[in-house]
């Protein structure tokens, strides 16, 4: 069991600006830090994962796409953009040293079509995912494409729906994740919905309801790291907490307002997610 912390609370650009925070990250307790990887800058990763080798700290990636790399496109050349893109972030989360990359690229974020989804855009999708997978086992990279609520993407909400996709990738680099902020929306259970994804699921993120600090909210938070634990899942815990310090991606997921302070989040996010773990671990 890994706790690690996602950086949209400061940015979607990490540089040297924010190794103190890293450095206070690691003081608290975490073991590993996730960071967006739209910036294909190379030099910036290996300087970072230099940076957390350096402080026994591990990374691994997130990883969103526009309307012009959408995998679920009819167009083909948007298709290949959304292959090359995925590909460039596989290359530079190696570069960093991580091994996960996470996040909605299994279609293009808030890109709607104004239709239900269709069974040609999942086949579609796990076409891209199925060609950025190949590439990510010769880097040693899991991708594990996360389902979102109904505001931020159509193609997958549930957990059914994600596991739907990653069967027909069928691939062993594309797994599944699970996000209580996400299923809070979408799902009737979530003991239901993580049982649906257990069998390929490689990766969780702890995010409240409101993308605050996790406790404070009204996640049944009981629920869920007992539904978890009873997996048998032993992977990573990333909490995802957001603020408005970078502007254009708090508008871009509608995060209008501050919760608490970046470091009070850190550290009661941090202790209440362990307590969670060893808890539901000990049941």
């Amino acid at each position: 069991m890994k706790i690690g912390m996602n950086m949209h609370l400061w940015s979607t650009h990490i540089t040297e600006e924010h190794y103190d925070d890293i450095g206070e990250l690691k003081a608290i307790g975490y073991d590993g830090i996730e960071v967006f990887l739209a910036d294909p800058d190379r030099k910036g990763y290996v300087d970072l994962g230099n940076f957390l080798q350096s402080i026994k700290m591990e990374v691994n990636g997130c990883l969103g796409l526009g309307p012009d790399q959408d995998p679920i496109s009819k167009d083909p050349e948007i298709r290949q953009a959304a292959v090359d893109k995925i590909k460039e972030a596989i290359d530079n989360m190696h570069a960093a040293g991580g091994k996960n990359i996470c996040g909605p690229f299994h279609s293009a974020f808030a890109n709607f079509s104004r239709n239900a989804p269709q069974e040609d855009e999942y086949q579609r999708s796990a076409e891209v995912l199925h060609e950025a997978a190949e590439h990510a086992a010769q880097a040693g990279i899991t991708l594990t494409p996360e389902a979102l609520n109904r505001f931020e993407c159509y193609l997958c909400n549930t957990m059914a729906q994600l596991k739907k996709l990653v069967d027909m990738v069928d691939h062993p680099n594309l797994r599944g994740m699970f996000d209580p902020h996400h299923a809070n929306i979408e799902e009737k259970s979530f003991a239901e919905a993580i049982d649906t994804i257990a069998p390929v699921m490689t990766h969780v993120h702890i995010s409240e309801n409101d993308r605050g600090t996790p406790g404070a909210g009204h996640i049944p938070w009981d629920e869920v790291f007992g539904s978890i634990a009873k997996t048998g899942y032993d992977g990573w815990y990333y909490i995802e907490a957001f603020s408005r310090d970078d502007v254009d991606f708090a508008n871009a997921i509608n995060v209008w307002r501050e919760f608490n302070s970046r470091m009070d989040i850190c550290r009661d996010g941090f202790a209440f997610t362990k307590a969670m773990i060893e808890k539901h671990q000990r049941q």
